[in-house]
């Protein structure tokens, strides 16, 4: 595929000059002087890469490329954006790179270095397609059961109850902690619906500013504000006949929200200066990890729409509640791994790598664990086997559990990690003491938060 620079500078001399070397390079180009014109050429474009001089118009401060900047990666989070700033901007320049820009160059900049990062860039986008691809693949196909691998007790009531759901037309709230597989259970259950043939649209409502979000559930007409150059349909639309993911429903401002409830009681949208309402006939799916209760009790979101989404609500676990499914899990996202590590051999899990990983709290549930096998694959050179030593070093740092309830007196015989989990057990022990088994008291005097104190005291049975 061909991708598209966008360039973005107020000097068509500079604009002239890189166009034409990155046309040469085989990239298609659209310019830019000032931000509005950027914005309609980025939407008009699709253009995922983007060079941007800092110093525009109107004021000629930087201060205007890096608000264009985060316009662009709000609007286009998958955008690499690589600013252009002048020797005192550089400050300026690491900011937005902690916020998500791809990189900077400093002026004058370099032809030679501009194609290299533009072309480090591309590659870039082209890794994140084949990567997105292979999690499509492998977790959209329709009775495909690897991305819902599990036989803990919670899991299975969770999957269960996902596929007594898909079969109806009700709303469904999928709740659960951030990396707990939301969107993968989402998917499954459009799969096994019978709208299976028709689009899955997913949407992260937190990801949005609130105006740009409604113009892209809803649509919107042409003029209806200053860059809507043409109409647009909005997901609703997309997703007419199929299924429309609302991810992170909790983080919708309470004026969408009204119109949402508007679309589930009825089935009419309104695209943004549109005189006239549309009807569309889309399931919705939401989830959130919010606590949508509490935020009903403290009016920050709309109690009529909770009980509307809240057809049929799956509670998704910890991967540190799912007792049993780590080793499953561990080697199926090893297996996944392969795909994206070239001539990577079959490769297992050691016995004490994996007493390191059961014994880890996972607070990034299961998109930490595919990331820890992505990350150990790697380090193990080849190898067909994972150590200890190819895990990153927190997960190096667990202590395995193997004096969990025992006594805390070992013998001459105990393997020094037995020895380090029995001395974790007697310091959290101690604490508790300490603290008349005050838990929130215990957990800052160990250093630890509350909840990986709870983790701790549940792995060695204390109470």
């Amino acid at each position: 595929m061909t991708e598209t620079v966008l360039l973005i500078d107020d000097d068509p001399g500079f604009r002239d000059a890189y166009s034409e070397l990155l046309a040469h390079e085989g990239y298609a180009v659209a310019e830019a002087g000032v931000a509005p014109k950027a914005l309609a050429e980025l939407r008009r474009t699709s253009a995922r890469l983007v060079v941007l001089d800092l110093m525009l118009p109107p004021s000629g401060r930087p201060e205007e490329g890096a608000a264009l900047a985060e316009r662009i990666l709000a609007e286009r989070p998958a955008a690499k954006v690589i600013v252009v700033s002048g020797a005192g901007e550089t400050p300026l320049a690491l900011h937005l790179v902690q916020r998500g820009v791809y990189d900077f160059l400093a002026k004058p900049v370099d032809p030679d270095v501009l194609l290299a990062v533009v072309a480090r860039a591309a590659a870039r986008l082209a890794l994140e397609d084949r990567v997105a691809e292979l999690e499509r693949s492998l977790t959209a196909r329709e009775g495909d059961a690897s991305a819902l691998l599990g036989q803990s007790a919670a899991f299975l009531e969770a999957r269960t109850l996902c596929e007594r759901a898909a079969p109806a037309d009700v709303p469904v709230l999928i709740t659960g902690e951030s990396g707990t597989g939301k969107e993968v259970f989402a998917r499954y259950l459009h799969a096994r619906s019978r709208r299976k043939d028709r689009a899955f649209i997913a949407v992260n409502c937190g990801a949005l500013a609130p105006t740009l979000l409604e113009s892209t559930l809803f649509g919107h007409k042409k003029g209806a504000f200053t860059s809507a150059i043409k109409d647009a349909p909005g997901l609703f639309v997309e997703a007419d006949g199929g299924t429309l993911f609302l991810d992170e429903i909790g983080d919708m401002d309470p004026a969408l929200q009204v119109k949402l409830l508007r679309v589930l009681e009825t089935g009419e949208i309104l695209p943004v200066g549109a005189a006239r309402p549309a009807i569309v006939d889309v399931r919705i799916v939401s989830a959130t990890h919010r606590a949508l209760e509490s935020m009903v009790a403290s009016k920050t979101f709309r109690d009529d729409l909770y009980w509307r989404v809240r057809g049929i609500e799956i509670a998704l676990p910890r991967l540190a509640d799912r007792v049993g499914d780590l080793p499953l899990l561990a080697q199926h996202f090893l297996n996944m791994a392969r795909a994206l590590v070239p001539r990577s051999p079959v490769t297992t899990v050691s016995p004490g790598a994996m007493r390191r990983l059961e014994a880890c709290d996972w607070p990034g549930n299961l998109r930490e664990l595919r990331h820890e096998m992505q990350r150990a694959l790697v380090m193990a050179g080849g190898r067909g086997e994972i150590l200890e030593e190819d895990l990153s070093p927190a997960r190096r740092g667990a202590a395995p559990a193997a004096a969990a309830a025992g006594s805390d007196e070992l013998g001459e015989g105990a393997t020094l990690e037995e020895k380090i989990a029995a001395l974790e057990r007697r310091e959290i022990a101690a604490a508790l003491r300490a603290t008349q088994g005050n838990r929130s008291q215990a957990a800052a005097r160990l250093g630890l938060s509350r909840q990986g104190l709870l983790n701790k005291m549940d792995r060695y049975g204390l109470k």
